[in-house]
């Protein structure tokens, strides 16, 4: 069976998931989930419950600031997790750690999918909790259990766990992520007693090398500072890098993502040149610099070009 045989979207195309919109942080808060590294985003921990969502192909091809542990419960479908690929056609966990470019691709009908939960929590939800911290490391969650087969027992065990989470969720508070994060740590333990889910088939070419230009694109941008401009701007550039012609490229991120070369490295670059706006004190003629605008007009006529605000117009906008 080959891994994307139509379109995928993009996580952040996807309505039912948006982002947190600028001036008003509070709005959606339960449906979001952040693609890029919006670490400004004001949130630690979210619980999700799939049944009230569509169950969509996606693709989430930035790195994130956040984990996410995901429960299955009915349908089948395709999970990849960087350069390992899972059938999932029986209850299971998944574990995604925020280094990792994944996607989703329906088997069964896409309303079959939509069962179980997920739930999202950020790196400095981790470092907040040394106790749940200690679980995920001696247990290897994230890192070498990524996708669990649960037993019939342990699903309702989880299940029931998540729905008091959600429950938990909402009333908030830093007491109500204390309660949320023994859970976590208790859904884990569980998840032990299941199986550890061996990697299907080898990934396609197509999505291999999908997937190496989205890493790329990750590494260009996770390292961009002042010391260090951003190096990679154009399609060829990329393809070069990756020992691929521009054109067939193209071609499959056209193909699989519905959107060109150029489009993704455009979108990264005003990812990142949000969260420098919001994150750092620098200048805007350090931010263009830094995404590889000479001069500072040309890197504000960019940002307003795409975004409709202005570079200084969209860091005064911000709340925090």
């Amino acid at each position: 069976m080959k891994w994307m045989e139509k379109r995928i979207e993009q996580l952040e195309d996807i309505p039912s998931v948006t982002r947190v919109e600028v001036g008003n942080p509070e709005a959606s808060l339960s449906a979001v989930t952040p693609v890029a590294r919006n670490y400004f985003e004001n949130w630690n921990i979210r619980v999700v419950n799939r049944e009230e969502i569509d169950c969509k192909n996606y693709l989430s091809p930035n790195r994130r600031d956040f984990y996410k542990i995901t429960l299955f419960t009915e349908g089948t479908g395709l999970f990849s997790q960087g350069m390992h690929r899972y059938m999932i056609e029986e209850p299971t966990m998944v574990f995604i750690h925020p280094n990792e470019i994944v996607s989703w691709k329906n088997i069964s009908p896409q309303s079959a999918c939509s069962a179980g939960f997920y739930c999202l929590f950020k790196k400095r939800y981790v470092e907040n909790h040394p106790t749940l911290k200690a679980v995920m490391d001696r247990y290897k969650f994230f890192t070498e259990r990524k996708a669990v087969r649960l037993t019939p027992a342990s699903v309702s065990v989880i299940h029931h766990w998540f729905s008091q989470m959600e429950e938990q969720a909402q009333a908030a508070g830093a007491l109500a992520e204390d309660v949320l994060q023994a859970y976590l740590q208790l859904i884990m333990i569980e998840s032990m007693k299941g199986e550890s889910l061996s990697n299907s088939n080898p990934v396609a070419d197509d999505y291999r090398h999908v997937h190496d230009f989205f890493q790329l694109l990750e590494e260009e941008a996770a390292t961009i500072n002042l010391d260090h401009p951003v190096r990679l701007r154009t399609a060829k550039e990329f393809a070069d890098e990756l020992q691929l012609h521009p054109n067939y490229l193209n071609a499959l991120l056209k193909k699989h993502t519905g959107q060109n070369i150029s489009t993704h490295i455009k979108n990264r670059l005003l990812d990142e040149s949000k969260a420098l706006l919001l994150q750092t004190d620098w200048t805007l003629q350090q931010i263009g610099y830094c995404i590889g605008f000479a001069d500072q007009p040309n890197f504000s006529q960019f940002f307003k070009k795409y975004t409709g605000l202005t570079p200084a117009v969209f860091r005064r906008s911000y709340p925090f």
